[in-house]
């Protein structure tokens, strides 16, 4: 049964033969191995394009900052995944990665997106950037949506990534259009929502990322591909002082159950 128009399977990124590895139109062993880094590499391999100094520097920049947060729910994840079954390294990465979603790691897309939705929003009010960031985060405030990006259970300041992140792009000549739609929202957040909710990494990594042409769509990939280095190198440490199973303990330590009981002996 064939499903969707394409008849023919096709790629523009990779091909090969017995002498050579092509990627994007260019000879792998001549012309990238260590000629680029891995963060221009990926993007390279993205968008067709070698980035210009600064997408290189601000996508470099990004995957430092989210790379990893300590024993977050991914990392506990595949540390538990590792415990259970050592043979299988990929098995525990991919359990990580699997809670790539809209609360942990996946809020740069939707961030992001929110961000786009606010400049086509401005275009049709003549390049008014703070009423139409009011207009879309009031709008989804009454649809009682969440606003990504800002607010975090641990800094309740302003993350400090966020500077960081700000400041390379600056620093390097990105594009500021998008930083400066991630600041107008912040500032609107409090008389909108109620809450003084602060920008997290979470939308500084799409602000400066679409400032130097990263594609929207794309925004997940830089937090999965960060985490899964940083999850290579939790399950190093598990290898050598496992944990695993102390997380599971302290779960199940903390447990508590609220269901029926049986009843006893008549």
């Amino acid at each position: 049964m064939k499903i969707g128009k394409a008849t023919v399977p096709r790629s523009a990124i990779t091909t090969s033969n017995a002498d050579t590895i092509v990627v994007r139109g260019q000879d792998l062993s001549r012309d990238l191995i260590g000629q680029v880094n891995f963060g221009d590499y990926f993007h390279f391999l993205l968008t067709g394009r070698r980035p210009d100094a600064a997408a290189s520097a601000v996508l470099n920049a990004t995957l430092v900052a989210i790379a990893d947060h300590g024993l977050v729910p991914s990392v506990q994840a595949a540390r538990m995944t590792y415990a259970a079954a050592p043979e299988a390294l990929q098995g525990a990465v991919a359990a990580g990665i699997l809670g790539c979603g809209s609360v942990i790691l996946g809020a740069s897309e939707t961030a992001g997106r929110l961000f786009v939705e606010i400049d086509e929003e401005a275009k049709k009010r003549g390049g008014d950037l703070r009423e139409a960031a009011r207009a879309v985060v009031t709008a989804r405030r009454e649809k009682k949506q969440a606003i990504p990006g800002y607010g975090h259970p641990e800094h309740k300041e302003r993350d400090r990534r966020v500077d960081a992140l700000f400041d390379v792009s600056k620093k390097v000549g990105g594009g500021q259009h998008f930083v400066e739609i991630a600041t107008i929202v912040e500032e609107l957040i409090p008389g909108i929502v109620g809450k003084d909710l602060r920008l997290n990494v979470s939308a500084a990594i799409p602000a400066v990322l679409l400032g130097v042409g990263f594609p929207v769509g794309a925004l997940k990939g830089v937090p999965i591909l960060a985490r899964t280095a940083s999850l290579i190198a939790h399950l190093n440490e598990e290898m050598s002082d496992p944990i695993g199973f102390a997380l599971s303990y302290q779960a199940m330590r903390e447990y508590e159950y609220t269901g029926a009981m049986p009843e006893g002996p008549k």
